[in-house]
């Protein structure tokens, strides 16, 4: 689904990513811990293709084909989607628009998802103007819902959302990733446990989300690159959190210096 070799990327002249290898295979979900400020934001908007992300060295390649150069609306026609950490307001342009571009033509449920996201109100605002934070997520997700991507960007899908509203989005999110059914929707999930073919890469702080969306691949971003890769998610963050960043820092400092 998504192959990343050797990825350099710089922002505003400054080395940000600094050799990132990353392979995400169909049906899988990967889960990406990190520090402020280490690199996470950065690779999810280069794999979308931002023009502020300037790629140095490597290569991305989507579905088999080399996207490191393509711009970002046949990124998306590809099947690639996003949903941001922090995203513009979109002044002049209401939800029921942004929806059916996100859909690129398909006949979608607009109106029957934004009710089951207690969005329906929203539709003839314009995107994210005066949203909470709980809303603005709730936006993105709805977005995504109507683009239908094949893999699926969620930068910290879970900040700035209440308790009574996270669950209603790992439900989403376990939608999206068809690993489970939508309350209300008349496409059971179960049957795809096997067959399952969409992926999806997650920022998280926090390891919330993991009590809603079940992950099954775990990293750790520091200074750039991978400091730890390929674990379990769950027993990432436990580490994680008994023993912080500092110790990844140790665990990477150690491979630089044996050459791995």
């Amino acid at each position: 689904m998504l192959k990343i070799e050797d990825l350099h990327v710089e922002v505003g002249g400054k080395q940000i990513l600094k050799g990132v290898n990353l392979h995400i295979r169909p049906g899988e979900t990967h889960v990406l811990f990190g520090p402020n400020g280490s690199g996470k934001s950065t690779l999810l908007g280069t794999i979308m293709g931002f023009s502020r992300f300037r790629v140095t060295r490597g290569k991305i390649y989507f579905k088999g084909e080399d996207i490191t150069s393509m711009p970002v609306y046949e990124r998306a026609r590809l099947g690639l989607g996003i949903a941001f950490q922090r995203p513009p307001v979109l002044r002049g342009v209401s939800m029921q628009d942004i929806l059916k571009i996100s859909a690129q033509g398909r006949d979608v449920r607009i109106e029957e998802w934004a009710e089951k996201l207690n969005l329906r109100s929203f539709l003839s605002r314009d995107v994210n103007a005066g949203f909470s934070g709980g809303e603005i997520k709730r936006s993105e997700l709805l977005q995504l819902l109507a683009q239908n991507p094949e893999l699926v960007l969620l930068d910290e899908p879970e900040s700035g959302v209440d308790l009574e509203n996270i669950a209603l989005i790992g439900e989403v999110i376990n939608y999206l990733l068809q690993k489970d059914g939508f309350r209300g929707f008349d496409c059971p999930r179960r049957e795809l446990k096997q067959t399952r073919q969409k992926a999806g890469l997650i920022i998280t702080h926090t390891g919330y989300i993991l009590e809603y969306v079940a992950a099954d691949v775990g990293h750790v971003l520091f200074d750039g690159r991978f400091s730890c890769s390929g674990f379990n998610p769950q027993e990432l963050l436990k580490w994680i959190q008994e023993h912080g960043y500092s110790e990844c820092a140790r665990c990477l400092e150690r491979r630089t210096i044996d050459g791995e």
